[in-house]
Protein backbone atom coordinates (compact mmCIF):
# COMPACT_ATOMS: atom_id res chain seq x y z
CA UNK A 1 0.00 0.00 0.00
CA UNK A 2 1.39 3.24 -1.14
CA UNK A 3 1.29 6.48 1.16
CA UNK A 4 -1.65 9.16 0.74
CA UNK A 5 0.09 11.57 -1.79
CA UNK A 6 0.85 14.93 0.37
CA UNK A 7 1.42 13.03 3.44
CA UNK A 8 5.19 13.92 3.54
CA UNK A 9 4.68 17.29 1.96
CA UNK A 10 5.61 20.49 4.45
CA UNK A 11 2.33 21.85 4.20
CA UNK A 12 0.99 18.51 6.02
CA UNK A 13 4.20 18.51 8.75
CA UNK A 14 2.56 22.14 8.96
CA UNK A 15 -1.23 21.07 9.49
CA UNK A 16 -0.14 18.22 12.28
CA UNK A 17 2.44 21.07 14.37
CA UNK A 18 -0.72 23.46 14.70
CA UNK A 19 -3.26 20.80 15.28
CA UNK A 20 -1.20 18.91 18.04
CA UNK A 21 -0.74 22.85 19.72
CA UNK A 22 -4.47 23.33 19.70
CA UNK A 23 -5.29 19.78 20.75
CA UNK A 24 -2.08 19.81 23.72
CA UNK A 25 -3.60 23.37 25.19
CA UNK A 26 -7.37 22.23 25.11
CA UNK A 27 -6.20 18.96 26.61
CA UNK A 28 -4.28 21.50 29.10
CA UNK A 29 -7.37 23.82 30.35
CA UNK A 30 -9.68 20.70 30.38
CA UNK A 31 -7.42 18.41 32.85
CA UNK A 32 -7.73 15.81 30.04
CA UNK A 33 -11.84 16.21 30.41
CA UNK A 34 -11.00 16.95 26.55
CA UNK A 35 -8.51 15.75 24.29
CA UNK A 36 -7.79 11.96 26.03
CA UNK A 37 -9.55 10.05 23.50
CA UNK A 38 -8.60 9.70 19.65
CA UNK A 39 -11.63 8.74 17.51
CA UNK A 40 -10.61 9.52 14.02
CA UNK A 41 -9.28 6.56 11.71
CA UNK A 42 -9.47 2.88 13.18
CA UNK A 43 -10.41 4.21 16.84
CA UNK A 44 -14.00 5.76 15.46
CA UNK A 45 -16.19 5.41 17.00
CA UNK A 46 -14.75 4.26 20.68
CA UNK A 47 -11.50 5.84 20.98
CA UNK A 48 -8.15 5.14 21.86
CA UNK A 49 -6.65 7.05 24.87
CA UNK A 50 -4.34 10.16 24.35
CA UNK A 51 -1.69 11.39 26.75
CA UNK A 52 0.72 14.97 26.53
CA UNK A 53 4.48 13.61 25.89
CA UNK A 54 7.39 16.55 27.03
CA UNK A 55 10.68 16.25 26.38
CA UNK A 56 13.56 18.39 25.94
CA UNK A 57 14.40 20.04 22.60
CA UNK A 58 17.40 17.86 21.28
CA UNK A 59 18.44 21.50 19.78
CA UNK A 60 16.86 24.14 21.85
CA UNK A 61 16.95 22.40 25.45
CA UNK A 62 13.04 24.03 25.66
CA UNK A 63 10.24 21.74 26.56
CA UNK A 64 8.18 20.57 23.31
CA UNK A 65 4.85 19.16 23.87
CA UNK A 66 2.65 16.27 21.45
CA UNK A 67 -0.07 14.45 21.98
CA UNK A 68 0.09 10.78 21.67
CA UNK A 69 -1.28 7.27 21.61
CA UNK A 70 -0.34 5.20 24.54
CA UNK A 71 -0.67 1.74 26.02
CA UNK A 72 -0.49 1.25 29.59
CA UNK A 73 1.73 -2.08 30.33
CA UNK A 74 1.19 -2.28 33.95
CA UNK A 75 3.48 1.23 35.63
CA UNK A 76 4.83 1.32 31.53
CA UNK A 77 3.46 3.81 29.21
CA UNK A 78 4.25 2.88 25.83
CA UNK A 79 4.11 5.15 22.74
CA UNK A 80 4.94 4.81 19.17
CA UNK A 81 6.73 7.08 17.00
CA UNK A 82 4.59 6.47 13.80
CA UNK A 83 3.98 10.32 12.98
CA UNK A 84 1.20 8.92 10.70
CA UNK A 85 3.34 7.13 8.74
CA UNK A 86 5.99 10.29 7.18
CA UNK A 87 9.16 8.89 6.15
CA UNK A 88 10.96 10.59 9.07
CA UNK A 89 10.26 9.92 12.34
CA UNK A 90 8.62 12.98 14.38
CA UNK A 91 10.76 14.99 16.15
CA UNK A 92 9.41 14.18 20.48
CA UNK A 93 11.72 10.72 18.93
CA UNK A 94 14.64 11.97 18.38
CA UNK A 95 14.04 14.33 21.44
CA UNK A 96 13.85 11.26 23.77
CA UNK A 97 16.99 9.54 22.03
CA UNK A 98 19.12 12.95 22.88
CA UNK A 99 17.19 13.14 26.53
CA UNK A 100 15.63 10.24 27.62
CA UNK A 101 13.49 12.09 30.79
CA UNK A 102 10.07 12.45 29.77
CA UNK A 103 6.88 14.25 31.25
CA UNK A 104 3.50 12.40 30.48
CA UNK A 105 0.47 13.66 31.52
CA UNK A 106 -2.42 11.48 31.74
CA UNK A 107 -5.51 13.45 32.47
CA UNK A 108 -4.20 15.71 35.61
CA UNK A 109 -1.87 12.94 36.46
CA UNK A 110 1.88 14.09 35.31
CA UNK A 111 4.80 11.14 35.80
CA UNK A 112 8.06 11.73 35.56
CA UNK A 113 9.84 9.30 33.49
CA UNK A 114 12.28 7.74 31.35
CA UNK A 115 11.76 6.84 28.01
CA UNK A 116 14.23 4.39 25.77
CA UNK A 117 13.31 2.52 22.45
CA UNK A 118 11.85 -0.94 22.61
CA UNK A 119 14.64 -3.99 21.70
CA UNK A 120 13.55 -6.11 18.78
CA UNK A 121 12.22 -8.93 21.47
CA UNK A 122 9.81 -6.14 23.10
CA UNK A 123 9.02 -4.80 19.72
CA UNK A 124 7.58 -7.94 18.87
CA UNK A 125 5.49 -8.49 21.68
CA UNK A 126 4.10 -5.02 21.60
CA UNK A 127 3.50 -4.58 18.54
CA UNK A 128 0.44 -6.82 18.26
CA UNK A 129 -0.94 -5.41 20.99
CA UNK A 130 -0.31 -1.66 19.89
CA UNK A 131 -2.54 -2.69 16.33
CA UNK A 132 -5.36 -4.33 18.47
CA UNK A 133 -5.84 -0.94 20.13
CA UNK A 134 -5.59 1.34 17.21
CA UNK A 135 -5.10 -0.98 14.33
CA UNK A 136 -4.18 1.98 11.87
CA UNK A 137 -0.45 1.63 12.94
CA UNK A 138 -0.09 -1.48 10.75
CA UNK A 139 -1.48 1.01 8.06
CA UNK A 140 1.31 3.57 8.71
CA UNK A 141 3.98 1.02 8.68
CA UNK A 142 2.95 0.02 5.55
CA UNK A 143 3.28 3.30 3.90
CA UNK A 144 6.82 3.97 4.82
CA UNK A 145 10.04 2.11 4.61
CA UNK A 146 11.13 3.10 8.41
CA UNK A 147 10.39 0.55 11.20
CA UNK A 148 8.40 2.90 13.50
CA UNK A 149 10.04 2.91 16.91
CA UNK A 150 7.79 1.83 19.59
CA UNK A 151 8.76 3.69 22.99
CA UNK A 152 8.78 2.47 26.50
CA UNK A 153 8.54 4.62 29.67
CA UNK A 154 8.87 3.69 32.45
Amino acid sequence: MSAPAKLNSPLTRTLIKAISRAHTRLYRVTGGLLGSRWRIGSAFPRGVPICLVTTRGRRSGQPRTAPLLYLLDEERVVLVASQGGMASHPAWYHNILAHAEVEIRIGRTVRRLRARVADPGERAVLWPRLTALYPDFDTYQSWTDREIPVVVCA
